[in-house]
C-alpha cells in the first residue's frame, strides 16, 4: 500500500467507528434512481455523491469519455459541499463492493493528495449484515470551507499515451472490463464492441472472492505482479468502459502494495469513438 491507512476497510472495524466524529461515510451507489435509493435506505450518517453530477463532467463522449474527471474547481466545490476537508477520515461505499463508484472516489481522493479514504469491503450489503444501522432521514452536516486542489497527483494516461502504449512492449495495457465485452460479444453501453487492440483483459470481478469481498492482500499481490512483472507501474495503464470500474482495479492493486498505475479516464467509450483501431468480433 502507498499509505499507512489500508485503501479497505472491513465492515466490522467501520461497526466500531461508526460513534466516531472524525469518520465522514460516503455513499456512492451509481445507476438509475441511485439517489432515490439512497433517500430511501442508506447506511446511517452517510451523505450522497452522484457520479455523473459531483464525480465527473458529463459532455462529448468522444472527448474524455462518458465520465471524465471534473474540473479542480468543480471538485473541490463538491467537496466543500458534503463537508469534507484535508484532515477528515472519509469511508466510502456503493452497493458494488466499489465497482459503482465508491472506487472512483476513492482515486480522486487520493489523487488530489487526501490520504485518509478507505473503501468499505463488501459494500452496503456487507454494513448492513454485519449491524450496521440504516436510515432514510435527511443527515444533516456543516458545508467546509474551499478544498485545495493544485493537480492529480496519481497517473493519468490520454488517448494518444494509450495508442503509444499499446505496441510497446515496455508498457501493458490492462482493460478491467468482462471477458463478453472486450472479446466483442457484447456492449451493453458503448457504440461498438470490442477492445484496444494490444490491451490485456483482466476483469475488475477477479479482484473479489465467491462472496464478494476482496482477495487478501497475498493473494492480490501474486496475481498483479505475476502480470505486471518486472515493468514499471508508470508504464502500466487501466482503463474499463469510462473510467470508473478502472479504478476498482487500481484500489486492489493498491491494497496488495503495489504502486497505482495510470489510469486512462476516456476508456473504451472515448477510444471506440475516435476512428482508432480496434478490435472487434469477425462476423461472416
Amino acid at each position: 500500500m502507498s499509505n499507512t491507512l489500508s485503501p479497505i476497510i472491513n465492515p466490522e472495524e467501520l461497526l466500531n467507528l461508526k460513534n466516531s466524529a472524525e469518520i465522514i461515510l460516503i455513499d456512492a451507489r451509481a445507476g438509475i434512481n441511485s439517489e432515490e435509493n439512497y433517500q430511501k435506505e442508506h447506511l446511517k450518517g452517510a451523505r450522497y455523491v452522484d457520479l455523473n453530477r459531483d464525480l465527473a463532467t458529463v459532455e462529448n463522449p468522444a472527448n474524455g469519455g462518458r465520465h471524465p474527471l471534473p474540473s479542480f474547481t468543480k471538485f473541490s466545490e463538491v467537496l466543500s459541499k458534503i463537508g469534507i476537508e484535508p484532515s477528515s477520515h472519509i469511508i466510502i461505499y456503493d452497493d458494488k463492493n466499489g465497482a459503482n463508484a465508491a472506487a472512483r472516489f476513492w482515486w480522486m481522493l487520493r489523487a488530489i493528495g487526501h490520504e485518509k479514504v478507505q473503501v468499505l469491503n463488501g459494500g452496503l450489503q456487507a454494513a448492513i449484515k454485519t449491524g450496521f444501522l440504516i436510515s432514510s432521514e435527511t443527515e444533516n452536516f456543516d458545508t467546509t470551507e474551499k478544498y485545495p486542489i493544485l493537480e492529480w497527483k496519481l497517473g493519468l494516461a490520454d488517448i494518444k499515451e494509450v495508442e503509444k502504449a499499446r505496441n510497446n512492449n515496455e508498457n501493458i495495457v490492462i482493460d478491467v472490463r468482462d471477458k463478453n465485452r472486450f472479446d466483442g460479444l457484447t456492449e451493453p453501453l458503448d457504440l461498438i464492441a470490442g477492445h484496444i487492440p494490444g490491451a490485456i483483459n483482466v476483469p475488475f470481478s477477479e479482484n473479489l472472492n465467491e462472496d464478494g469481498f476482496y482477495h487478501s492482500q497475498e493473494e492480490l499481490s501474486a496475481k498483479y505482479s505475476g502480470i505486471i512483472g518486472d515493468k514499471n507501474h508508470e508504464n502500466i495503464i487501466v482503463h474499463c468502459g469510462s473510467g470508473v470500474t478502472a479504478c476498482h482495479t487500481l484500489l486492489a492493486m493498491d491494497y496488495a502494495g503495489i504502486p497505482i498505475p495510470k489510469l486512462y479516464v476516456g476508456s473504451w467509450s472515448e477510444w471506440s469513438r475516435n476512428d482508432l483501431p480496434m478490435a472487434v468480433k469477425e462476423t461472416n
